[in-house]
């Protein structure tokens, strides 16, 4: 069974080597999906970048909240927090943006 203590003490214990992997790789996971919808790919492959990307935004806000959890309260905690949660909004973004695109490139094909 998993045990979420455990878990949790690793991350903290491991900080330096998950944020070293964590922040570049959300960077360029969220790059990723913005240049695909820029580029009008298919939303097959949008949506599987933005899925990647959002699930390492969303382990990087599990890792911010371990330290939340025992009361580490310092800048770098909310500017992790922050660029998790802009990585998140912008991958959400650009699906919303692909989505009404293909949408109006349909309805213009229509008519």
């Amino acid at each position: 069974m998993l045990d979420f203590n455990t878990l949790a003490e690793f991350s903290r214990a491991n900080c330096v080597g998950i944020c070293a992997f964590l922040v570049p790789a959300n960077l360029l996971a969220t790059l990723l999906t913005m240049i695909l919808t820029a580029l009008h790919r298919p939303s097959s492959q949008v949506w599987q970048a933005a899925g990647i990307a959002s699930l390492l935004a969303l382990v990087m806000v599990m890792h911010v909240y371990t330290w939340f959890m025992i009361g580490v309260v310092m800048a770098p905690t909310y500017i992790l927090l922050s660029l998790a949660i802009t990585c998140g909004l912008a991958n959400l973004a650009a699906i919303l943006w692909q989505r009404h695109y293909s949408y109006t490139l349909s309805l213009s094909k229509n008519t």
